[in-house]
């Protein structure tokens, strides 16, 4: 278990759409519209556990059609919630902000992250600690990836919010928000490279 545990780990407190993202609305936002996000988060990415242990997404993700919809929703979400980041707080915004990202927004970025499901499925095929009791292996696993997620995003969105509580000359803010936004902009472009190349 032990093992499984630090994969989990390493696995989840590297950058992805999610703890960027939960960083980036905790700098833009603050803590509390962070946490909101990340409970968000946490139900998405227990949806995507559900969908991943039941093999529902590999029956869905089969389909290249389907894989490359979500592809582009994903693409297309994360660029929507990097510029909400990017000018949070701005006269600049496309369609300025007068919500901040909540639960909501947290739970459909799950679904459509691909990080997600390569995660949960690399820690809930990949690794056997009872492979004589499939189910209770499977709720064992799903403590042990709550357990692990739920602080390191907190973390994230703490990190975020500690850039906040600064409180920044408004330039220097928004240059928080870009970087954070930028971010969000790389893995972006790195999840479109990757898809181009398969």
């Amino acid at each position: 278990m032990l093992t499984f545990a630090a994969a989990v780990f390493f696995l989840i407190v590297t950058p992805g759409p999610g703890v960027l993202s939960a960083a980036g609305v905790g700098a833009a936002y603050g803590m509390r519209a962070g946490l909101r996000y990340v409970l968000g988060l946490f139900i998405g990415n227990n949806l995507v556990i559900l969908a991943v242990v039941t093999g529902l997404a590999g029956l869905v993700l089969a389909n290249p059609l389907i894989r490359t919809a979500l592809s582009v929703l994903s693409l297309a979400y994360l660029f929507y919630l990097a510029m909400r980041i990017a000018f949070a707080g701005s006269n600049l915004a496309f369609a300025p902000a007068t919500t901040q990202p909540g639960v909501l927004a947290g739970v459909l970025l799950q679904p459509i992250n691909p990080k997600a499901y390569a995660v949960n499925t690399a820690l809930f095929a990949g690794f056997s600690i009872l492979p004589d009791a499939l189910i209770t292996e499977a709720i064992w696993k799903i403590l042990i990836v709550n357990a692990i997620w739920l602080p390191i995003h907190v973390a994230w969105v703490w990190f975020g919010g500690q850039l906040k509580a600064l409180n920044l000359a408004p330039t220097k803010q928004r240059i928080v928000n870009f970087a954070m936004a930028a971010s969000m902009l790389l893995v972006v472009a790195l999840a479109l490279w990757t898809q181009l190349r398969s």
